[in-house]
């Protein structure tokens, strides 16, 4: 817990996207004149900082600011900062607003639907001028199963509930969700997977977690299972998927995030029929509500009040 209490003006620097950076100082100043947001480079004298908002913070973060006490990111994950490279009094916290929640849940949601309802099959008989109808199944027939059940996959998994899909969700520590069979942990990864007919990564990206959507994984599934990766591109074995569709095991996949982005033109996951990619836009943070979010946590830390979604470093995320 803080034990800042500082009466004089709280420096606070935003490093990122300069023009998102004109509207973040423009809520600190209607909402907290008290406060001096600069944008980064142009930050003066850096004596004052007490927080910083950067997706990428400076590498000599220590020098640059000596009395950094808060960390926030200024987009969603936090695999991109070099934790090694924060000083361990530094406190880090992720990015979590309901904009970036319901943008999350809404494109998740509409990754399903395509999945369960053949989009990619018929985008591909549509570039071939044919008609082919495929079987339909039932929500109530079809079983999704999330990768990561934290503040995106429960939010996930109340919208996708209301379709009548059949739920079961994984991740590292144990949950309990309503309406969802919940699995935990290495030894039941095997159980989760043999049951899921969609399989949704919403995983952070970590060390335990890179690679994790690879040909083991993908073997695991029952055949012609289907994927939705909206975590991030470093999850995903590219070779292994394209493996996995050329064999059959995996049907189709909708992919938001690939391991090099952009893509070079010809990348075979983004020529693949039976493949559908997006330029990593599942869930994009809008710059004035994030900023509201950050002043709302300053004014918490300032207070001598617990900061929410601060993150476990053993853990990563």
């Amino acid at each position: 817990m803080s034990q800042s209490h500082d009466p004089h003006p709280i420096g606070v620097v935003y490093k990122s996207e300069p023009v998102r950076g004109q509207i973040w100082r423009r809520v600190f100043e209607a909402q907290a004149p008290d406060m001096a947001l600069r944008i980064w480079p142009d930050v003066g004298d850096t004596s004052d900082v007490r927080y910083l908002v950067a997706w990428l913070p400076p590498d000599d973060l220590v020098s640059s600011f000596p009395k950094l006490e808060v960390l926030f990111s200024a987009g969603a994950g936090i695999d991109q900062l070099d934790l090694d490279n924060v000083p361990s009094q530094v406190r880090i916290v992720r990015m979590v607003d309901p904009d970036l929640t319901n943008s999350m849940v809404e494109y998740a949601t509409l990754g399903v639907l395509a999945l369960h309802r053949d989009l990619p099959a018929y985008l591909a008989s549509q570039r071939d001028g044919r008609w082919t109808p495929q079987q339909v199944r039932r929500a109530a027939d079809r079983t999704v199963g999330i990768m990561g059940l934290g503040v995106l996959g429960s939010a996930l998994a109340e919208t996708l509930r209301g379709f009548g899909f059949r739920l079961r969700g994984w991740s590292a520590s144990r949950k309990s969700i309503a309406g969802m069979s919940t699995f935990a942990g290495k030894g039941e990864y095997g159980e989760f997977l043999a049951g899921t007919d969609i399989l949704i990564c919403l995983l952070p990206l970590t060390a335990g977690t890179r690679g994790i959507l690879c040909a083991s994984t993908f073997a695991a599934l029952p055949r012609g299972a289907r994927l939705l990766n909206v975590g991030r591109g470093g999850h995903l074995v590219e070779a292994d998927l394209l493996s996995a569709l050329e064999t059959g095991q995996i049907d189709c996949a909708v992919l938001d995030v690939l391991g090099q982005e952009p893509p070079v033109p010809d990348h075979k996951l983004l020529r693949h029929p039976r493949v559908i990619v997006t330029p990593h836009i599942a869930s994009i943070t809008h710059p004035e509500p994030a900023a509201r979010r950050v002043l709302e946590q300053i004014r918490r830390h300032r207070a001598g009040l617990e900061l929410s979604d601060v993150i476990d470093r053993k853990r990563g995320y």
